[in-house]
């Protein structure tokens, strides 16, 4: 504080003792030692104590104005070397930061701790700061999940920031964006402070044959020529693995077949043909369209608008 109590708590001798209060409550927040282990911290929160503990009390900050007392509430007669009153009884610069001697306290450290931990300030309760019951910090991190993993769950890992890992599962039917709650499994709380979660904001990364609508999976299957006209039996993959699929004779390109049940919880799998030429056209297949189209000639534009109208 060196020797200023105003300048303690970033404050001038005009400040109202709502802002006083406000100044300490700012600095016990960021500068508690249960909170903030840096040395240089101590140091500020234990002297914005001493300046709260002198200032908050009208009549000893009116005679430190007029100059009656010093900055730790000494007569200025009978001021002494610091190491000969600095656990003094009363003295604000205690190594108690003048806790026991304030009800006042618990009410702003309410707001930061919780009333749970500091009811008794004051009154004969827990006189320690060390007693601080503070649940846990909150992890937030950002997941990408494969597809199938999302869609049929699974297992991964994730790295924790205090170090070691973390087991996640991940539940069947994820969708990309959920966010998922891992109870008690963020950073450890103080005293008696249960520890915070841990949230996973998951990603679902693209796969390359498969889509997601709703709880329906969406594949778009090749076909050949030949399986589009004469219909058969092809293999189509699921989630679960390939399974057959009856063409049916006829087929063409955008034709929609169902597999039920085959989608995410209880969703179905909709198959979509796409007919796919064969790399090359070759000479037996171009006469046999030759003569096919003179006597089967069709129209498959039948019915379009032609020019907009």
């Amino acid at each position: 504080m060196a020797g200023d109590p105003y300048e303690a708590l970033g404050l001038t001798k005009s400040a109202t003792d709502a802002e006083i209060k406000k100044a300490y409550r700012r600095i016990a927040k960021s500068d508690h030692p249960d909170l903030n282990p840096d040395p240089a911290a101590t140091a500020r929160f234990k002297a914005a104590s001493a300046a709260y503990d002198l200032l908050k009390d009208p009549e000893q900050r009116r005679r430190f104005d007029a100059g009656e007392i010093d900055a730790q509430g000494q007569e200025r007669p009978q001021r002494r070397a610091w190491r000969d009153h600095a656990e003094a009884a009363g003295n604000p610069y205690a190594r108690s930061y003048g806790f026991e001697s304030d009800p006042d306290l618990s009410d702003v450290f309410s707001d930061l701790f919780g009333r749970r931990g500091f009811g008794g300030f004051g009154r004969g309760g827990a006189e320690d700061p060390r007693n601080f019951h503070v649940r846990g910090q909150d992890y937030r991190f950002s997941l990408e999940v494969d597809f199938l993993t999302a869609a049929k769950g699974g297992k991964t890992r994730i790295s924790l920031p205090e170090g070691g890992d973390l087991e996640v599962a991940i539940p069947k039917g994820t969708r990309d964006g959920q966010t998922i709650r891992l109870k008690g499994k963020g950073g450890q709380g103080l005293g008696q402070g249960g520890p915070g979660d841990a949230y996973l904001t998951i990603s679902v990364a693209p796969h390359p044959d498969f889509r997601r609508e709703g709880d329906d999976i969406l594949l778009t299957l090749p076909i050949s020529l030949d399986e589009a006209v004469l219909g058969g039996k092809v293999a189509a993959l699921t989630i679960d693995g390939p399974v057959n699929l009856t063409i049916p004779k006829g087929a063409t390109t955008g034709q929609k077949l169902r597999l039920r049940g085959r989608g995410i919880n209880g969703g179905d799998q909709q198959v979509e043909l796409k007919i796919v030429m064969p790399p090359k056209v070759d000479d037996d297949l171009a006469r046999f369209f030759q003569e096919w189209r003179k006597n089967h000639p069709y129209d498959p534009r039948a019915g379009m608008k032609m020019g907009g109208k």
